[in-house]
């Protein structure tokens, strides 16, 4: 995995770079937001391809603990992907309402993250 900085003048973007997951465990999560952080990125954009379908699989839990770690830590998580094709109306919620609150965001497109932040 590449981590690439992006400065959008106001924010410095840590954009996670890798065709597979990287975002498996609880500890990559942190492991990820720390060393962005450290090198100044004020928020993570990793796209959807790079969690692990359980992820998207509120019951399992991983989704909720991952962004209760960047909570806790005083990070923000942007989620690049097609989130349209989602059936579950427990998880469309869920994207509904981290957009609404902004600290975690599900979105199209870099682009739409940079003007979101």
């Amino acid at each position: 995995m590449k981590i690439d900085y992006v400065n959008t003048g106001n924010t410095q973007l840590a954009v996670l770079e890798s065709d597979t997951v990287v975002m498996a465990t609880v500890q990559d999560a942190i492991d990820i937001l720390m060393e962005s952080s450290y090198a100044g990125a004020e928020a993570v954009v990793a796209f959807e391809h790079q969690f692990p379908p359980e992820f998207f699989d509120l019951r399992t839990g991983l989704a909720g603990e991952i962004l209760q770690k960047y909570s806790t830590y005083n990070g923000r998580l942007v989620i690049v992907g097609d989130f349209s094709k989602i059936t579950s109306r427990s998880l469309q919620d869920f994207i509904r309402e981290s957009n609404r609150v902004g600290r975690i965001l599900f979105l199209e497109s870099i682009d739409d993250a940079i003007q979101r932040l």
